[in-house]
């Protein structure tokens, strides 16, 4: 069995990020959606909520499931067999950072393999600083947010909103 890990932080998750999970479940028998701590966000979403979101993101592709990690990604990654990093691209810059981290991981952990998915086209433009821009003035969410979690997102923001006043 193939298993792919799709790590993220995943706050929130966007059409983009479930554009890659949908693509990568076609190809791998098993996709394990990783929602990890990043030290250098400030994430508008607790993990825990990142999960939950995760999950209710992904319960239609019956070969992917979600966890979430504290650990340096090489070494989670160990907990499987000839796992497989999967990585979306939007952009050449996206390929710079991710390349670098691809050959970290590749360093401490020499049997693990990195595979990029570039972006759909319509996603390119797409991350969840984006998101949460646009969610601070009210845009409609509907293009780029999946609807299992779009009101988490007004939701969060407006809180955040009345707390900052």
């Amino acid at each position: 069995m193939t298993t792919a890990i799709y790590p993220g932080s995943f706050d929130p998750m966007t059409l983009g990020h479930l554009n890659i999970v949908r693509r990568a479940s076609r190809i791998f028998d098993r996709v394990v959606v990783c929602v990890m701590k990043n030290r250098e966000k400030t994430p508008m979403f607790t993990i825990e909520e990142r999960v939950d979101q995760a999950r209710r993101c992904t319960a239609r592709f019956p070969n992917v499931e979600v966890t979430t990690s504290d650990i340096l990604l090489a070494e989670y990654a160990k907990n499987f067999e000839d796992p497989v990093i999967v990585k979306g691209l939007r952009a050449v810059s996206d390929f710079d950072y991710e390349f670098q981290i691809a050959l970290i991981n590749k360093k401490m952990n020499p049997e693990l393999e990195t595979l990029f998915l570039t972006s759909s086209e319509k996603y390119m433009f797409l991350s969840s600083t984006v998101v949460k821009e646009m969610a601070a003035y009210g845009a409609d969410l509907t293009e780029f947010v999946p609807r299992e979690i779009i009101q988490d997102v007004i939701d969060k923001t407006k809180n955040r909103r009345q707390t900052e006043k």
